[in-house]
């Protein structure tokens, strides 16, 4: 027999950690190779970690909640001697590794009978974002580039290292209070409201709440009977997104009313034959895609990035497509979108979708976004006002697509009433680069290509 060592794997080359979200086997279960054992969230993804080999769990290093580097060992298997080599700390994630939106396990609420008292600290009750203890790990030498700590302090996030290179900060000579001194955008915000540029001290990270979020005055506490959880991964980092945007973009939001009702006829004339021929169903949000890639062509400041007193204007129209999943929300990106036709739209969509909501999208696949679209209106939403990613400078809002009665203007110039397919279109904008004029501009521009269309054939 021999033990075969599992490792926290590296999911995306910026990632040097990882949370143990849940254990899909226990110790003694018996599993395939490439049969996923346990979950993990990293502040990109969430990953479903199949076994490198066939044989059964002997030990669980690392608890549920806890948070520990890459490449640290988190289980071993025991097998029969000679069956597989044992797998390298130093080797990359597995091939069939497939990752989603970052989420803690035990999303929901509490069982019945579950204690309602303020919970003790502990591992299974720690907020996914404030570390928790962690087994030792191998530590990289050699070609590897120095020691963990130096790795995780360095290889902080791709948006923490985008924010301080923006305010002309070293990020080698901070201590932040992530593992190993690892600099979090709570470190680095820290850092820039206090007016400096280099080191700042270290700072405790919070039990309350994820790193971000301010409190003012007392924070509540529980009373008689109610129950008390740690916020879920995913929700902490979409709290921690939000507060960042709320503080670095101004925000504003514009309103136009789109008649899709030219839209409705193309699609239900072109359906069947799209269907048959791609496999796939035609909806309204590829028309939409490819008014918003024409609009963000005019208007290039809405596809732009600001980099401290500079504009990056993006040559790349990456869409990112909010979507909703039952433990939270992930934006995967349509990358290029203005080089797809509406079957390579529809394609990409679905298949990020499915993708997403199965857990085995890629980090790479929720990154690089440039404009963001999210769709509340399938949920009955009529219009609503969302907070624009960082670091783009505008997100669009659909609200429900519905027939509504119209006056529309007849032939002959006379008034008439007129059952038309209507849909809320919101656009929040960053007022520090993007004018109202310009996003009005560019509203006025997706509308009119929508209520345009070319008709199919014509």
């Amino acid at each position: 027999m021999a033990r075969i060592d599992v490792v926290m794997p590296q999911m995306g080359e910026s990632i040097a950690e990882g949370t143990m979200s849940r254990w899909l086997k226990k110790v003694g279960d018996t599993v395939k190779r490439d049969e996923p054992i346990f979950e993990i969230s990293t502040d990109k993804v969430d990953a479903e970690i199949p076994s490198p080999t066939s044989g059964v769990l002997a030990e669980v290093l690392v608890t549920e909640g806890q948070t520990v580097p890459v490449q640290t060992v988190v289980a071993r298997i025991e097998t029969e001697a000679g069956a597989v080599a044992a797998v390298s700390p130093s080797a990359p994630a597995p091939a069939q590794a497939t990752a989603a939106p970052a989420v803690a396990a035990g999303g929901g609420p509490p069982p019945k009978g579950e204690s309602t008292a303020k919970p003790p600290p502990s591992s299974h009750q720690t907020p996914a974002l404030a570390p928790a203890p962690m087994p030792s790990a191998p530590r990289p030498t050699g070609g590897n580039g120095g020691s963990m700590e130096e790795r995780l302090r360095t290889k902080s996030s791709p948006l923490v290292r985008k924010i301080a290179a923006e305010h002309g900060i070293e990020i080698a000579g901070l201590q932040g209070s992530g593992i190993a001194g690892r600099v979090t955008k709570r470190d680095i915000m820290q850092v820039i409201e206090s007016g400096a540029s280099g080191s700042a001290p270290r700072v405790a990270p919070s039990m309350h709440a994820p790193a971000g979020v301010e409190h003012h005055g007392p924070l509540p506490e529980p009373w008689a009977g109610d129950v008390v959880e740690p916020m879920s991964r995913i929700r902490a980092l979409t709290a921690e997104h939000m507060t960042l945007s709320r503080r670095t973009n101004a925000h504003v939001t514009s309103f136009f009313e789109v008649d899709l009702t030219r839209i409705a006829r193309i699609r239900a004339k072109l359906r069947a034959d799209f269907e048959k021929q791609s496999g796939e169903k035609l909806t309204y949000l590829p028309f939409i895609l490819t008014a918003v890639t024409s609009g963000l062509k005019q208007f290039p400041i809405l596809n732009a990035a600001v980099a401290g007193s500079s504009i990056i204007y993006r040559k790349q129209y990456n869409l990112g497509i909010a979507v909703a999943l039952d433990w939270g929300l992930i934006v995967p990106v349509i990358k290029r979108a203005d080089e797809l036709s509406l079957v390579g739209l529809t394609r990409q969509l679905n298949d990020l979708a499915t993708r997403a909501r199965a857990k085995k999208l890629r980090p790479e696949e929720v990154q690089d976004a440039t404009f963001t679209i999210t769709n509340p209106g399938v949920f009955g939403s009529l219009m609503g006002t969302p907070i624009i990613p960082v670091p783009t400078t505008a997100i669009l809002g659909l609200g429900a697509i519905e027939k509504r009665p119209k006056v529309i203007t007849g032939p002959d110039g006379e008034d008439t009433i007129a059952i038309r397919t209507c849909a809320y279109f919101s656009l929040s904008f960053d007022h520090r680069v993007i004018d109202g004029s310009v996003a009005d501009q560019f509203l006025a521009a997706v509308k009119r290509t929508l209520e345009s269309y070319p008709e199919p054939g014509a």
